[in-house]
């Protein structure tokens, strides 16, 4: 479904990624672990769009993301769901749920995937008509997934969730990503930090660290892994 081969990225001449390959098959929820400053966030920035590569392919459903603008990725199905959330706090919770939705495919099927939102998050329909900067960093995280969900992704990229979020609220936000994956059957590519997290909820893992993959596993086995214990668990 999604493959990643050989992908190298730049900022200047500062090289961030150095050859990084992976894939995310249908169906899966895949973890991409490591510390701050690994390259995690350029990856996904890389696929979206945002960043482009100066060697290596992205490929989406035998389409070159590499070739195509952020725009066009949407509309092909990838969504990123960026660090930090990035919604738009002067607007309430319904309009950036709107923007979520500005592709012309996407607005034929506003009221259908406003209800999907608000059965995945209940909390923004009480929250409609609230100004989204008011709300509390686990809200407006999963406001930031339900803005993504208006695009009907199929492959949703997810960047650091956990972050700067009260853990009672990552349980429920991370058991709605499993709601997704396993109902909507959307697959979900999660950079984080919090190795434990990510990982009892995915199938698979890649660890990266200074742009580099350094290991690839079942996710149950990189949880058992000494490297990863020691590095990303604390133990």
């Amino acid at each position: 479904m999604f493959m990643i081969d050989d992908l190298h990225v730049a900022y200047g001449a500062i090289k961030a990624l150095h050859g990084v390959s992976l894939e995310v098959n249908e169906g899966e929820i895949v973890a991409l672990v490591g510390a701050n400053g690994a390259g995690k966030s350029t990856l996904l920035k890389t696929i979206s769009g945002l960043l482009k590569s100066t060697q290596g392919s992205i490929i989406y459903k035998g389409m070159a993301l590499t070739k195509m603008p952020p725009h066009e990725i949407v509309a092909a199905g990838v969504c990123h769901v960026p660090e930090g959330r990035r919604i738009f706090y002067g607007l309430t919770v319904l309009e950036n749920l709107e923007m979520g939705a500005h592709l012309p495919q996407n607005m034929l099927n506003f009221k259908e995937n406003q209800e999907r939102v608000y059965e995945l998050f209940p909390r923004l329909k009480e929250r409609e008509k609230q100004s989204a900067g008011t709300l509390s960093g686990g809200e407006q995280q999963m406001l930031a997934v339900g803005r993504a969900m208006m695009a009907n992704p199929k492959l949703l990229l997810l960047d650091e969730p956990s972050l700067g979020i009260a853990p009672v609220l990552v349980e429920e936000i991370y058991e709605v990503f499993v709601k997704i994956n396993q109902q909507e059957g959307v697959s979900i590519l999660v950079v984080e930090q919090n190795a434990f997290q990510v990982l009892s909820v995915a199938s698979r893992g890649y660890v990266l660290e200074t742009g580099n993959i350094v290991l690839e596993d079942r996710a149950a086995e990189l949880l058992d892994n000494e490297l990863v214990k020691k590095a990303y668990l604390g133990e």
